[in-house]
């Protein structure tokens, strides 16, 4: 056989068998005096065999251990090796399903989204109305629904969903954002700082700030201030020194 035929046999392309030549899982025939390849039933067997294991989801490589004279490994310890990686995706799987379904049921998803049904939830009571600093203060609250460690962000979303269950609590919250918003062109000693950083300070749930007595200049916190008008960030760094007491 001619190295297109053996490919139409098995199903395969030519490209496909010049590739297992090439990493050695497909021997190489013997060529004829014009140079062709010849093919053998031989080569269309092992061919064929590759070309099951790989379609079982094997990698080349672990196909390669399954044909390998020497047994590296041995085709059931391999199967049971996929088989035990094909149980956990499938446990993945389900776990983004589920979770895909409880944003879809929960209707309205936010712009910030997707976002945990936690924090959907915290962000369908959280104040928004037009103010710039409400809705940098929900993409905040997006960054740490993504990267805080789970038990760290049930904490933190439920302290504060707590905390705005309590219509006093949501009038803070929107006289904050409404003193944070005025400071956007002032300057870091700008009178007002003081009083946007203490309504600030009230609004945050003492739950909220438990354990966290390291407000130093770090990179995520450069970063944040950064993003803040300068009065802004002067703000967060009062608010962040009275929280901790250092402020009071």
């Amino acid at each position: 056989m001619r190295i297109g035929e053996l490919a139409a046999a098995v199903g395969v392309t030519t490209r496909t068998v010049r590739h297992y030549h090439h990493l050695g899982l497909l021997p190489e025939p013997e060529r004829l005096a014009n140079g062709y390849r010849r093919y053998t039933l031989r080569h269309a067997v092992a061919l064929a065999r590759i070309r099951r294991l790989t379609e079982l989801g094997l990698g080349l490589g672990e196909v390669r251990d399954v044909l390998a004279d020497d047994a590296g490994k041995d085709l059931t310890e391999v199967l049971t090796e996929l088989d035990a990686d094909l149980a956990r995706q499938e446990a993945e799987i389900r776990e983004r399903r589920t979770r895909l379904r409880a944003l879809l049921e929960a209707g309205g998803l936010p712009a910030e989204g997707p976002v945990s049904p936690q924090l959907a939830g915290l962000l369908a009571a959280l104040p928004a109305d037009d103010s710039p600093m409400a809705a940098k203060d929900r993409e905040i609250l997006a960054l740490v629904d993504a990267g805080a460690p789970p038990e760290e962000r049930e904490r933190l979303l439920s302290a504060l969903r707590g905390a705005l269950d309590d219509p006093d609590a949501v009038a803070r919250a929107r006289q904050a954002y409404a003193l944070l918003d005025a400071l956007a062109d002032a300057s870091p000693d700008d009178p007002r700082v003081e009083r946007a950083a203490r309504a600030l300070a009230d609004c945050v749930p003492e739950d909220v700030v438990t354990g966290r007595q390291d407000v130093s200049d770090n990179g995520f916190l450069r970063a944040l201030y950064a993003d803040f008008a300068p009065a802004q960030a002067e703000v967060i760094r009062r608010t962040l020194k009275i929280l901790t007491g250092e402020g009071r």
